[in-house]
């Protein structure tokens, strides 16, 4: 009864907001919603972009919140932080998720980060404090960043040597994490991060208003490092080139487990209009104790805008790790692992204040490495599957409505399904039973 209801809840929002954008006629009041920071700027997300979104075409400058001419309500800012050039500010996420299947752990299989069925999450808790490195493209600035989140998602943002050590591991759902804490320097068209801070692989970003859904990708949650610690430079080389390169300690590693730094690099095109994006970056380096396991990310973006309504983004991700896992017909030796996957998103502005998305996701893991719940880890209270070696499919459809500039809210249904052979503990979905799953969820954010 109660998944029912949010299925039908869902289905007639996706439905009946299509006829009010046929109402709402031409008119020139068009912006795109759920701009991943991440993609487009290929370092870490902007806090600017929480409520204002860019309009790719430069042809015309078009209203960015909604309703039109609305101004954003911003959290008092102390004096002593506006002579400082700092910004305080931030969000609160929350939502809850219907699966269909009624799991009996109560689970969503590996579905990040709403994966409790049936159960009041608050996500993140969110503030952070920003001073950009704007130098107007020339000359010395500095600046920094620092967040703090507190909520569910802190499972699936546990940093070695951080993390773990603020929240310990006694099963409890919400925790604390502290996503990113960098300085940067900028120099004419150079800028250097050092510290904590979000990784430049993939389209989607752990703030939860940069994304055009409630539910996480497979691509994002398992095949990119999202956060690291370390140093990143970003040099525009052209208006429309950049190139990034950098060091850092390893996924997820506040402090470094073997001593070795990983490279992580890429670069970024965009067209003179601005309608079409193309980023490629990578990861490399050893993430166990001894050192020995390099393991590799690549991910592709294209991201184009085709008209004022349409949008489509393309991600490609592939990965490697040699000596990832026991061999079973060989013991004591090890094998290599791969994976690889196509993630792609249609996204259609209505109005001003709606957008509807879809999101279609192949992901084959090809040895079973990757997919695998937080609950692995000792102490942490969620999904704990794993050993998945086969391909898995999401379909994802959502809408995006802005009712004022301050709040988001974003409905969505997903069909899960995954087509291999069963892992260690069983099938991916309701409890080890099942290969498929279907939700429907729904969050909320106040941002402020």
């Amino acid at each position: 009864m109660r998944s029912g209801f949010a299925f039908a809840l869902c289905l007639s929002l996706f439905t009946g907001v299509g006829a009010w954008g046929q109402a709402w006629g031409g008119g020139e009041n068009w912006f795109v919603l759920s701009e991943s920071a991440a993609a487009v700027s290929g370092t870490a997300y902007s806090p600017a972009a929480m409520l204002t979104v860019s309009e790719p075409s430069s042809s015309a400058v078009l209203p960015r919140i909604c309703p039109p001419r609305s101004t954003p309500w911003h959290l008092p800012q102390p004096s002593f932080l506006q002579a400082a050039n700092i910004r305080l500010g931030g969000w609160l996420e929350q939502g809850i998720t219907f699966n269909a299947t009624d799991p009996a752990d109560h689970f969503n299989g590996p579905v990040a980060t709403n994966d409790l069925d049936g159960e009041y999450q608050m996500n993140q808790l969110w503030l952070f404090l920003d001073r950009p490195a704007d130098n107007g493209g020339c000359g010395f600035a500095w600046g920094g960043h620092l967040d703090m989140t507190y909520g569910t998602d802190w499972r699936f943002g546990i940093n070695r040597g951080l993390e773990d050590r603020i929240n310990g591991f006694n099963r409890q759902t919400y925790g604390l994490v502290i996503p990113q804490a960098y300085l940067e320097f900028a120099w004419n068209r150079l800028s250097i991060k050092l510290g904590h801070f979000a990784g430049i692989l993939d389209y989607e970003a752990v703030p939860a208003p940069m994304n055009p859904f409630y539910s996480h990708s497979y691509s994002y949650g398992y095949t990119v490092p999202q956060l690291v610690t370390g140093m990143l430079a970003d040099y525009r080389w052209t208006d429309q080139f950049s190139i990034q390169a950098g060091f850092h300690r390893g996924w997820m590693m506040f402090e470094d487990n073997n001593d070795t730094l990983d490279f992580m690099g890429g670069i970024r095109w965009k067209s003179c209009d601005g309608r079409l994006q193309l980023a490629y970056a990578i990861s490399v380096g050893p993430q166990d104790d001894a050192g020995n396991q390099d393991r590799f990310a690549g991910s592709f973006v294209a991201q184009w805008q085709a008209s004022k309504r349409w949008k489509y983004v393309l991600v490609q991700n592939i990965g490697y790790e040699n000596d990832a896992l026991p061999d079973l017909q060989n013991p004591p030796a090890r094998q290599d692992a791969e994976w690889y996957g196509i993630n792609q998103y249609f996204i259609y502005t209505i109005n001003p204040c709606w957008s509807a998305a879809m999101r279609v996701e192949w992901l084959r893991d090809d040895d079973g490495a990757r997919v695998a719940g937080p609950g692995n880890i000792p102490g942490v209270r969620a999904f704990s599957g794993r050993g998945f070696a086969g391909d898995f499919y999401n379909v994802t459809l959502g809408l995006n409505w802005r009712p004022t500039p301050n709040w988001l809210i974003r409905p969505e249904i997903r069909w899960d399904w995954y087509d291999g052979p069963a892992g260690p503990t069983g099938l991916p979905f309701d409890g080890g039973n099942r290969d498929d799953q279907f939700t429907a969820a729904i969050d909320a954010t106040l941002l402020f």
